[in-house]
């Protein structure tokens, strides 16, 4: 009997990359329900399914990518957010894999996130519905820091990395469309330097991931996150450019309490 469990976690991995309920948390729960791993080792094979989502958005940005290299404001601002992602994230990385061994219930900051995103959604509605927001090409220093910050954050497990920044960008005025692109293409220094701790400080749980799931189901599940990704960001950007800013709160909002409550009842 074919193993459908690689391309049920890729199609995970696809999916929630680019939402904010953490793809780290729904890959570690649905690894170690399908593959019977350990939370340490589930959240290392998490890590290994960033490699699909790395070519995802590298092939949709590609000619953003380029224009970035062209101009100073955003190259300045992928390098600070980045840099403030790795001084961050880098300590919270090994922080998280204590955590994964204790009693720390991941559905909690994902929780506190949804409730962070609709209360933004309600202010915009009463005070900024038809106010002008920012554009990412006009950033400020301040605003390249913070999120960068942010997104540091998002090493803890069930911290959504595209909620942090998505979230945070939203909340400092900028352009829903510009939240989600420059979120997105934030993610790909942040997933290569993960990746990169990753097969540098867990020889062991890579090992156990490799002897958990053959090399060819391995493979299987990352291309299925790379195809899946592809469609997520194109449908994601379309309904960033058609909705309203307050809408697109209120929506990420309840995705990530439901997925919380989810956790909390599953996990």
């Amino acid at each position: 009997m074919v193993d459908i469990s690689p391309i049920i976690i890729g199609i995970i991995q696809g999916i929630s990359e680019w939402l904010p309920i953490s793809s780290k948390t729904q890959v570690l729960l649905a690894s170690s329900l399908l593959l019977k791993l350990s939370p340490s080792v589930a959240y290392t094979f998490g890590l290994f399914m960033e490699i699909g989502s790395i070519f995802s958005a590298l092939l949709y940005f590609r000619k953003d990518i380029i224009q970035i290299f062209k101009d100073k404001i955003l190259l300045k601002f992928v390098i600070v957010a980045t840099v403030l992602t790795g001084l961050v994230g880098v300590p919270l990385y090994f922080i998280s894999k204590h955590l994964l061994g204790g009693y720390y219930n991941i559905g909690i900051p994902m929780f506190i996130l949804g409730l962070i995103l609709i209360a933004d959604g309600i202010y915009i509605f009463y005070t900024r519905r038809n106010i002008k927001f920012m554009e990412a090409k006009n950033i400020s220093l301040r605003d390249m820091i913070i999120i960068g910050l942010a997104q540091g954050l998002a090493a803890l497990p069930g911290v959504s990395r595209s909620g942090m920044t998505v979230s945070t960008m939203l909340l400092l005025g900028y352009k829903s469309e510009d939240a989600f692109k420059y979120s997105y293409i934030l993610y790909i220094p942040a997933a290569l330097g993960a990746f990169s701790l990753t097969l540098i400080s867990s020889m062991h749980s890579i090992n156990s991931v490799i002897s958990s799931i053959d090399i060819y189901g391995l493979l299987t599940a990352i291309i299925v996150a790379f195809i899946t990704g592809i469609f997520v960001i194109s449908i994601l950007l379309k309904i960033a450019k058609k909705e309203s800013i307050y809408m697109i709160d209120f929506i990420l909002g309840l995705v990530a309490i439901i997925s919380s409550v989810f956790i909390f009842l599953y996990y």
